[in-house]
């Protein structure tokens, strides 16, 4: 079965390990708008958030054919062609900009005001409509990317839908410590802010044919995430009991 092959296991991995990665875009948006709602419902929200990024993966996999004639161009403007999935990239990207920019203001310059506040206007159905949007465009990427990375096996599909499966479990086990910590540590809120607009700026940016490696991004992330932990350490109350 080539399901079982060694390239077919070896591009499972490879794909679990991209869809993981890219997941935790989808974490972190979804961890700032849970953290909107009544402590009742955060819990649903993170896992119908994920739920929704599994289903809209999988609904791109089973048509592949219409996501790949969406890098056709449909237009062009000063001699730069614009296809469906460039459009949909610099919507994307514009909307997840606003957002953090927005989330980011509310942040900093309304910290006076009682989250009871912000809590009442935000409605499950609007946080699970916000994630399902951003989720549409994380996935269109990924969802090409892996068409590229399974090319020449038999039974590409399988394996697409399996490497998701698996990544979308492994988001669902970590992503309630995620989503917990990011509640109860004010600035890595705003470094998860800041990381989202950033990806936005990188969604636009390849909208517009200008390629930036997103491991260039993710370690700037990861190089800020240690920074802040240093600084928690560093501030942390010491036991001087001895």
């Amino acid at each position: 079965m080539d399901f079982l092959s060694p390239e077919a296991l070896m591009a499972l991995l490879t794909l679990t390990s991209l869809e993981v990665v890219l997941g935790i875009d989808n974490v972190i948006f979804i961890a700032i708008l849970a953290g909107k709602l009544p402590e009742s419902q955060r819990n649903s929200a993170r896992k119908l958030g994920l739920t929704l990024a599994v289903v809209s993966r999988a609904v791109l996999v089973l048509c592949i054919g219409f996501v790949m004639t969406l890098n056709k161009p449909l237009f062009t403007v000063a001699s730069l062609g614009f296809s469906g999935k460039d459009l949909i990239l610099i919507l994307g990207g514009l909307f997840l900009m606003g957002k953090a920019t927005y989330e980011i203001h509310q942040k900093t310059e309304n910290a006076q005001a009682k989250d009871a506040v912000s809590t009442g206007a935000t409605t499950l159905r609007a946080v699970l409509t916000q994630v399902l949007l951003v989720d549409v465009v994380f996935s269109l990427d990924s969802v090409i990317t892996a068409v590229g990375m399974t090319e020449g096996l038999k039974s590409p599909i399988p394996i697409m839908i399996a490497a998701i499966v698996i990544s979308v479990v492994v988001m669902l086990v970590f992503s309630k410590a995620i989503v917990t910590f990011i509640e109860r540590h004010p600035a890595l809120k705003i470094l998860a802010l800041s990381f989202l607009l950033l990806i936005g700026t990188l969604l636009v940016a390849e909208g517009f044919h200008q390629k930036f490696p997103k491991g260039y991004v993710y370690f700037a992330m990861a190089f800020s995430l240690g920074v802040e932990m240093l600084q928690m350490r560093a501030t942390r109350p010491r036991d001087n009991s001895r």
